[in-house]
């Protein structure tokens, strides 16, 4: 066992995923911390488990302080941690050693030449730490470390990293996606092949949507990437998400606002979802982000560009306004049975200007609140409907509350989505001048956010 090779941590780990700095067996401690004592295993060795039967080969990765003293987490080829109990353990031995992982934050120099691609860091996991003796995940690091974490980048373009806004994707306000619109737009500006936005996952919806809104016509390709798994798990996924959205930065031949995330478990294809278009739909997994009643515009691997839809915006270079303001006077409410209707009124009250609702069905809300809802928009108010489905779109002509609600002046949606509804219609009251061109604007398709037909069943 002393005599095993050395093995690169490169070879190990993708590069940029080795990003922490662990001591020799961090997070193990009782009967899992003796057995890889006794064996003289490290974290970062690649080693075998022999089991009843059966083995498992993989990268010995941290764990945290408080989880438990009965299992061994390795890294598996497939790129996710699986946990072993030591109970099942008959047999442990290193196949190579690995280099200790340590993080350094000096971002590599491209090479003269490439073309410029703009990273614009927001903060999210793909922008985190996890704290190995908590188990805590930190925002903690910049553009430039996020940029250092993956060097292969500087293959690629000429990389500009920038902090626009540093927190979780929670804690975005629309103020932000002023902020971020403005800074593409810049970007733009200054010869951009492309613009990366890295953005947590838990609302990327909202943030693609309002990006697509605030940038229609942008000339340039703009990849909303996210990750899944901080950048300095051995499992995460947001090495494969970077390379691949700078990779379309630099050489996709179409323009617009996009989602670029996993399309399957495994680190070997990435899906690009149409900014209005997209729903994170798992709470963890790498492939959690779903076109909703399309296909994915395109796929990405190391082999290529597969582009699905040939009905792209092309690449442009004449004069792009971005029109980045937003009114947070919006807000999103989902329908319950028994809904009271001094809830929906103190909702309304609280000085909104637009209330986007998810109804049930083909558009739905029980009818003791529909003279609610008339009152809002008769004092000018905008409601709009959508429905609590993931596909299918709205029809409120077929039942009597429906019609009612039609009659109140609520704005049917088609297909659009939740998030991507709020989104605009923050966006559409911060740029319309009167109520007729509020409503004109929300049932207009802006930014590819309905679809001409529903399809049966869903999407990829």
């Amino acid at each position: 066992m002393n005599g095993a090779p050395r093995l690169d941590a490169k070879a190990l780990f993708p590069r940029g995923v080795t990003a922490f700095s662990v001591d020799d067996l961090t997070g193990y401690r009782g009967p899992a911390l003796k057995v890889l004592e006794g064996a003289g295993i490290k974290i970062g060795d690649f080693i075998e488990l022999q089991l009843s039967g059966d083995s498992v080969k993989g990268t010995l990765v941290p764990r945290y302080q408080n989880n438990d003293d009965r299992h061994i987490v390795v890294k598996l080829k497939s790129g996710y941690n699986v946990g072993i109990g030591v109970a099942r353990v008959s047999g442990i031995r290193r196949l190579a050693e690995g280099e200790r992982p340590s993080f350094t934050s000096s971002p590599p120099k491209a090479e003269d030449g490439l073309p410029l691609v703009s990273i614009l860091g927001t903060g999210g996991t793909i922008a985190s730490r996890v704290d190995y003796r908590t188990g805590a995940v930190h925002a903690a690091i910049s553009a430039e470390d996020l940029y250092s974490l993956m060097p292969e980048l500087s293959d690629i373009a000429n990389i500009s990293p920038e902090i626009v806004v540093s927190v979780y994707s929670e804690n975005l306000e629309p103020e932000h996606w002023e902020k971020i619109a403005a800074k593409v737009s810049e970007c733009v500006a200054r010869g951009a092949r492309g613009v990366i936005v890295t953005t947590g996952t838990d609302v990327m919806g909202y943030t693609s949507a309002a990006l697509s809104f605030a940038l229609q016509k942008v000339p340039v390709p703009v990849f909303v990437v996210g990750s899944q798994r901080s950048s300095d798990r051995p499992s995460s996924d947001a090495y494969l998400n970077l390379i691949g959205a700078v990779s379309m930065a630099v050489s996709a031949e179409f323009s617009g606002v996009y989602v670029v995330m996993h399309a399957d478990t495994s680190d070997e294809r990435l899906a690009v979802h149409r900014g209005t278009r997209v729903r994170k739909n798992h709470t963890s997994a790498r492939d959690a982000f779903r076109s909703v009643g399309l296909e994915p515009v395109a796929y990405w691997s190391r082999g290529g560009l597969d582009l699905v839809s040939p009905s792209l915006p092309k690449r442009g270079s004449g004069p792009f306004t971005a029109r980045p303001r937003f009114d947070a006077g919006a807000a999103l409410l989902k329908f319950y049975p028994s809904m009271q209707t001094a809830y929906v009124r103190s909702i309304l009250d609280s000085g909104l200007k637009g209330l986007v609702i998810e109804g049930t069905g083909l558009g739905h809300i029980n009818g003791k609140n529909v003279a609610a809802i008339k009152g809002f928009i008769d004092a000018g108010g905008l409601v709009c409907m959508t429905s609590q489905c993931i596909w299918g779109r709205v029809d409120m002509n077929v039942y009597d509350t429906g019609r009612d609600l039609l009659e109140a002046g609520v704005v049917p949606l088609e297909d659009m989505l939740g998030e991507t509804a709020l989104s605009k219609m923050m966006w559409v009251l911060a740029n319309a001048a009167s109520s007729g061109e509020r409503r004109a604007m929300m049932t207009s398709d802006l930014a590819g956010e309905t679809t001409e037909r529903t399809l049966p069943g869903g999407s990829a």
